[in-house]
Formats: C-alpha cells, structure tokens, sequence
C-alpha cells in the first residue's frame, strides 16, 4: 500500500523589520491544526486633491490613495491532540503564546526615543504567503479539565500590510507584473509620470450619464471607451458618487 503523503502545516514567521526576508534566528510557529479559509481583503483611500471643495459646477476629481491588504484567518489548538510534531503542553495557553507573540510590540531602538513595534511576519502555507503585521488576535478559550486548566482554544488573526499586492499565481508569465501596473496606474514608472494606483476617477452626479461626462471632461475620450473601462454595462444610468475613471487605458493582461 502507498503511503499517505503527510500533510503540510501552515507557519508563522518572523521577517526582519524591513521585509527583505527571514529574521535571523526569528520565530517559526507551526500551527497545530490549519484554518478552513483564508480571507483576503483590498482597500484603496480615496482623496480629493487640494482645492476640490471649492469647485463650482463640476464634480472635483478623486484620487486613489495609500491602499493596503488585510488577510483574515482563524487557527485552532487542543492539548489532548497533540503529535510527536507538536511542542509539550498541558495547557493551551503555552500553544496559543506562540502565535501571540507576533502582535506583541519589541524594542526597534535603545535610549530615551525607544520605540515599540510588532514584529513584522509572514504566514506561510504551501504556495501562498503574506508578509505585514499582526492587526488583531482574538483568543477564546472554549474547554477546560477538571483541575481548572484550559485544554482548547481558537485564535481569529488579522494581518495588514501597507499596500495593495495581488495573489501570486503560479505560472505567471514574465512582464505581467507591468501590464497590472500600466492598468491600475495609467502606464509604467518610466511613460506615466505617476504612480501606479494615481489615476483620477470623478464621482457621477445626480442624473448623469457617461456620454455626458465623457462631454464635460473635455479629454477627447469616446464615452465608450470610458464605459467598457469601468465594466458599466448601461451607460445611460448610473448611481449618484457612483466612481468612473475618465482617462481609461487600454492594457491586455495575460497571466497565464
């Protein structure tokens, strides 16, 4: 009979400060049981140029701030379970303060301007990682023995980091990176001028349409173009602050 390949576990670990790869002699945490699910969420801040309130007549123009990436994911561990693989423990808590310790803040300097951060980690599980800061834990302790000791507990993490990185697919092929970010910001580095995630998108008033923004925008661009950019379907009805992106660039991305 073959043998069951044995299954991977997720980690936890620690990254030097400045992301640039594994802390030297950081923490490694291996996780008792892996999650469910992993949750991924995108935000981008939406800011109004200087001088956009006082605009008479026409929308002020928004732009496409700092964005960040948030990672959800919940972890569960029980003593009475434990492997050859697994640390020693008759309570929980010495599991559970293994995973805590990555939202614990640690000296990033000496003297009377000390400061504290938490360590900057990566949540590793098979092909898919993500490198920030633990935002958040929330610990419940849900079984004790009989001599008072908790024996099983589940972990909800957040993780953050300060900008918008889309999944790693695997396969992807060279020069797909730049093909997003002539999409997302309007061309590369080198032909824009701006950075990516800079392009203006226009709130639409009460009423209006494409073709009449397209109008009123004066760039010369076909109201067409501006609609199939924005993935609206009836140019002719849109919502009030409803945002649509004025200056479309037109990119084929292939990632596979």
């Amino acid at each position: 009979m073959d043998d069951q390949p044995s299954l991977q576990r997720a980690l936890l670990i620690e990254l030097k400060s400045d992301f640039t790869g594994e802390k030297p002699g950081g923490r490694r945490v291996t996780v008792q049981f892996n999650p469910d699910s992993l949750k991924v969420s995108f935000a981008n801040q939406i800011v109004a140029p200087e001088g956009a309130g006082s605009q008479k007549g026409t929308a002020g123009k928004l732009h496409v701030g700092a964005g960040t990436t948030k990672l959800a994911l919940q972890l569960w561990f029980d003593v009475s379970r434990l492997t050859a693989a697994d640390p020693p423990a008759d309570d929980v808590r010495d599991l559970t303060k293994q995973v805590s310790f990555f939202i614990t803040p640690q000296p990033e300097s000496k003297g009377k301007d000390q400061k504290f951060i938490p360590p900057a980690v990566r949540f590793l599980w098979g092909t898919f990682h993500f490198d920030g800061v633990m935002e958040s834990v929330e610990e419940t302790l849900d079984y004790w023995s009989h001599d008072g000791k908790p024996i099983r507990a589940s972990m909800a993490l957040g993780l953050t980091q300060q900008k918008i990185e889309a999944l790693e697919l695997k396969n992807r092929k060279a020069g797909a990176e730049e093909k997003i970010a002539e999409l997302v910001g309007g061309g590369t580095a080198a032909t824009s001028g701006r950075r990516a995630g800079t392009s203006p998108v226009v709130p639409a008033a009460q009423g209006s349409s494409v073709q009449s923004m397209a109008d009123d925008s004066g760039g010369g661009t076909d109201w067409q173009s501006i609609a199939a950019a924005n993935g609206i379907e009836n140019p002719r009805l849109l919502q009030p602050g409803q945002l649509i992106n004025l200056n479309p660039v037109k990119v084929s991305v292939d990632l596979f």
